[in-house]
């Protein structure tokens, strides 16, 4: 839980610091390292269920079991 929380003050102040020195604004700086990480969560839920969903077909296509060599160099 740690690591977690200390990535994600990491990510605020990088994107807050990023947002900072391309406007000069405090206030977008803040606005931006808020809503930004959101996004990305919304985001990567997604990825995640196209990923998930791509692997599921392509274990359903593949006709030889991932192991099946086994049998066959015994």
């Amino acid at each position: 839980m740690i690591k977690t929380i200390t990535f994600t003050l990491m990510h605020f102040c990088i994107a807050f610091s990023v947002t900072y020195a391309l406007t000069g604004s405090i206030a977008v700086g803040g606005l931006v390292a808020t809503i930004e990480p959101l996004c990305n969560s919304v985001g990567f839920y997604f990825h995640e269920k196209f990923w998930k969903r791509l692997e599921k077909q392509s274990a359903s296509q593949s006709e030889i079991p991932k192991h099946a060599w086994l049998h066959h160099h015994a």
